[in-house]
């Protein structure tokens, strides 16, 4: 089987986590904060905080930020829940704005209109789909006007660039931005997600989030008269100063993760090469037709989505997938809007009022793409769709 994504692990990641296992802190050694630097020096960023997974850099983000009960959240529809998930963590009301129909990703347009729909908006969530960078000028314009804080859900996105040629995760148009390093992101740590920013105070206080809240002498402490002992902070001394959680990573993925990262540009080199092959491939076709093809030199490429009219085709997306999985081939749907979930419809939320993601969803098909497809076996994926759709 073909499968739609799959990481790749070589020998140098697997002497990587046994050199931790037989010598190495399992958790909490050095590790970690050598994956933190690795990530902060490559995205430009001046600090990063490192978690157990990116639904858990969102959730900190949010809390870090100060979001809160009752404030207004807005994001993509077209997104994993987790997006909307974590304003909902912190009492806040997840919202959305349409997205484009060329980039997949938030309309700024759509954005702008929401924006002054609820005038009160404490934070907006940009989602980098598909590794395909948000036009994040615009968004932090309006984030600007409106005294939102920005947060880049860039879990599909390591290694992608904005137009201006520096990578995501630099937090020049972000006050934060949290990653994902789930096997078929971009690198893996079997688990794992990344906070990065500019801001001293946040990254302080995303430290203290991620570990029970608790204040290891990172942070002036509050209880000077229980600390010192003899004009010494006891060894043993720390304070919790707020209510945290246990968001810690290891040092085995960490160390997973610092031999993946050395790879990165490797494997977006080969998706960006399997991409133009697919786009070259399907050109043309009537009831079929790629997607994000003017974004391919900015993209992380960690999926590619084929818009299908099977309506037109006579045969339904779950036929159309099983007549693949035959051959061979797996494929997914990303996403279901969030808004069309039954939980997110108790809410209030109504999926037809965002026409651009429900015709985008109706006609999504994510085909296989990853760094190890080989060309044997993307000519095989290409020819079993062209048959079909043909």
């Amino acid at each position: 089987m073909i499968p739609y994504g799959r990481h790749y692990i070589d020998e140098a990641d697997v002497a990587a986590v046994v050199a931790v296992l037989r010598h190495g802190a399992l958790t909490q050694g050095p590790r970690i904060a050598e994956f933190e630097e690795a990530v902060a020096r490559y995205v430009g960023a001046k600090y990063a905080v490192a978690v157990s997974s990116g639904t858990a850099a969102l959730h900190l983000a949010c809390l870090a930020a100060n979001v809160g009960l009752g404030d207004n959240v807005i994001t993509s529809p077209n997104t994993f829940v987790a997006t909307a998930n974590c304003a909902l963590y912190v009492g806040a009301k997840p919202q959305f704005a349409d997205i484009d129909a060329e980039t997949l990703n938030l309309d700024p347009q759509c954005l702008a209109a929401k924006c002054k729909e609820l005038k009160k908006i404490r934070a907006i969530i940009p989602v980098h789909f598909a590794g395909l960078p948000c036009d994040m000028p615009s968004i932090r314009a309006i984030a600007d006007r409106h005294g939102s804080v920005v947060i880049e859900d860039a879990a599909h996105a390591l290694g992608a660039r904005y137009p201006d040629g520096t990578r995501v995760g630099n937090c020049a148009y972000s006050h934060m931005t949290a990653f994902s390093f789930h096997p078929v992101k971009a690198i893996a740590a079997g688990e794992g997600g990344m906070i990065t920013t500019n801001d001293e105070k946040l990254y302080r206080r995303l430290l203290r989030l991620r570990s029970h809240g608790i204040n290891k002498g990172t942070d002036p402490l509050i209880r000077q008269e229980d600390a010192y002992e003899q004009g010494e902070v006891k060894r043993w001394y720390h304070e919790m100063q707020e209510i945290g959680f246990n968001y810690r990573i290891t040092d085995i993925q960490s160390a997973l993760a610092l031999s993946q990262l050395q790879k990165l540009e490797k494997f977006i080199e080969r998706r960006l090469k399997l991409a133009l092959a697919y786009d070259d491939a399907f050109a043309g076709l009537s009831k079929a037709h790629p997607t994000q093809i003017t974004g391919r030199r900015f993209s992380a490429h960690h999926l590619y989505v084929l818009q299908i009219d099977f309506d037109s085709l006579g045969l339904s997306r779950a036929k159309f997938m099983s007549a693949l999985r035959e051959e061979g081939i797996g494929t997914q749907v990303h996403y279901i809007p969030v808004v069309s979930h039954p939980y997110y419809r108790s809410l209030g939320h109504k999926p037809d009022s965002f026409p651009v993601a429900q015709k985008y969803y109706r006609q999504a098909l994510s085909i296989p793409l990853y760094y190890a497809l080989t060309d044997s076996e993307q000519a095989h994926v290409i020819a079993s769709i062209r048959r079909l759709v043909q």
